[in-house]
C-alpha cells in the first residue's frame, strides 16, 4: 500500500540541507516512481543527514529492516530534527503502527522548522515547510495511506471484517487505487466472500500499476508490483472457488460468511448465510449453533435453546471453533460453546418466567415453527456464532 510522498528539503535558515526519507509508493497522481537525492557540493552532510541518506538507499533496495535501524540511529543523534521525526513516522507506518506514526508526525509538525521541501512526488508540497508536510492527512493520497496501513494492521490480526469496513471508506476516496482494491480483495477472501475477492483482485490487476508493495499482510508481496500481486491473488482465489464446490466446503464457507457478516454488523446477510447453511445440512453442529444465535437475535430464547441442545449432540460437535463473533469462543469445541450458550439461554428463560409469574395474568402459549422465519429484532446477541 502507498505511504507519504517522498520529499527532499531545501535550504533552511542555517543553510544546512536536510534529508527526508524517500517513499517508494504514491497513492496520489505521482508520475515519478523513483527516489532522487541531490546534494549541492558546497554543503557537507551532518551525521543525521548521512543516516537519512543511507535509509533512503536501503528503502530503494527494499531493505526495510536496515532502513529502520538507520533512521532510528538518526533519531538517537537528534530526536528534535523534524525530517527525522517524519521519517520515524514513516517507519512506524511500515510496521503498521498507526498510533505511533501519528505521534511522530505530530512532533515533526510541532517543530515549526523553516526548512522547506525542495523536491516531492506531489508538486503542491514543494516549497512548504516540513512541519506543514509531515503526516499531513488533508490530501486524499495521505488519507488513503493511513486507511490502508490501518487495514493491513487489522488483517494481520485476523480482523478481516473490521478491515473490510475501513477499506470501503478508502474505496470511496479513490475507487481505482490498486492497493485499496487488493487489500479489500484480501479482506473479502478471509471472510469467505471469494466472488467479491475475485472482483477486487481483478480490478487491481487490470490497472497494471507498477508501484511496489511496501506494507503488506504477506511479506512475500513486498517489493513486487501491486498489479502483479493482485493478479496472483486472483489466480489463487479461482482455485479456492473450485475447491469450495463440494457440499462440505460450501457449508463451511456459508458459516464463515455468516460470522463475518455479523462482525460487520450486517444481520441481513448473516441470516441469509446461516439459513442457507441450515437448508444444506440441518444436522451440522456449527449450523445448529448459528441458527440458535439467530433465534436469540429475534428474542425467541426457547427456539434458541432448542437449537443449542441439538448442536451439542450433532455431527462435528468435537470440531474446533476458528472464527466467532466473540474471541473467547475461538479454540473451543463447538459442543462446549453450544453448551455454554444453552446454559446462558436457560438462565434467561428462567429469569423471564419468574418475571411473568410475578406479574401474573394468563399464560401465553407459543408454538415453535419447524422452519423458523423470524423477523429482525433489536435484541442484542448473547451467544457468538461460529464457523
Amino acid at each position: 500500500m502507498a505511504l507519504h510522498h517522498p520529499v527532499l528539503p531545501g535550504h533552511c535558515v542555517s543553510r544546512l540541507l536536510l534529508l527526508l526519507i524517500g517513499v517508494l509508493l504514491a497513492v496520489a497522481a505521482a508520475q515519478d516512481k523513483s527516489v532522487h537525492i541531490n546534494l549541492p557540493k558546497r554543503s557537507r552532510a551532518t551525521p543525521v543527514q548521512k543516516l537519512n541518506r543511507e535509509g533512503v538507499q536501503a528503502i530503494e533496495k527494499h531493505q526495510y529492516e536496515r532502513a529502520r535501524r538507520l533512521i532510528y540511529q538518526a533519531y538517537l543523534l537528534d530526536p528534535d530534527d523534524p525530517f527525522t521525526l517524519n521519517n520515524m513516522g514513516y517507519i512506524a507506518e511500515l510496521e503498521g503502527d498507526i498510533e505511533r506514526a501519528g505521534r511522530y508526525y505530530d512532533l515533526a509538525q510541532q517543530q515549526e522548522s523553516d526548512a522547506a521541501v525542495d523536491l516531492a512526488t506531489s508538486p503542491e508540497l514543494t516549497g512548504k515547510p516540513v512541519s506543514k508536510v509531515a503526516g499531513n492527512t488533508a490530501e486524499t493520497g495521505m488519507r488513503l495511506s493511513r486507511i490502508n496501513t490501518a487495514a493491513v494492521s487489522l488483517l494481520t490480526k485476523d480482523r478481516a471484517p473490521e478491515a473490510d469496513l475501513l477499506l470501503q471508506q478508502g474505496l470511496q476516496l479513490d475507487p481505482r487505487n490498486p492497493f485499496t482494491l487488493n487489500n479489500l480483495g484480501y479482506a473479502k477472501e478471509k471472510e469467505g466472500e471469494f466472488e467479491d475477492a475475485l472482483n477486487y483482485y481483478g480490478a487491481a490487476a487490470a490497472l497494471n500499476a507498477r508501484d511496489p508493495v511496501v506494507v503488506s499482510v504477506n511479506k512475500a508481496w513486498r517489493g513486487r508490483a501491486i498489479s502483479d500481486v493482485a493478479a496472483e491473488n486472483a489466480r489463487k482465489v479461482r482455485k479456492e472457488l473450485q475447491k469450495s464446490a463440494t457440499p462440505a466446503a460450501r457449508l463451511a464457507r456459508l458459516n464463515l460468511q455468516g460470522v463475518s457478516a455479523m462482525n460487520r454488523n450486517d444481520r441481513t446477510a448473516a441470516r441469509k448465510y446461516f439459513e442457507e447453511a441450515y437448508q444444506l445440512d440441518p444436522g451440522d453442529a456449527f449450523t445448529l449453533n448459528n441458527m440458535g444465535f439467530l433465534a436469540e437475535l429475534d428474542g425467541d430464547r426457547e427456539t434458541a435453546d432448542f437449537y443449542y441442545e441439538k448442536a451439542r449432540e450433532a455431527k462435528r460437535r468435537d470440531a474446533t471453533v476458528t472464527v466467532a463473533t466473540h474471541a473467547d469462543a475461538e479454540g473451543k469445541k463447538v459442543s462446549q460453546v453450544a453448551q455454554n450458550n444453552d446454559q446462558a439461554t436457560q438462565a434467561k428463560i428462567e429469569q423471564e418466567q419468574q418475571q411473568r409469574r410475578e406479574q401474573g395474568g394468563p399464560i401465553e402459549l407459543r408454538r415453535r415453527p419447524e422452519s423458523p422465519d423470524p423477523a429482525p429484532s433489536a435484541v442484542p446477541p448473547a451467544a457468538p456464532p461460529q464457523q
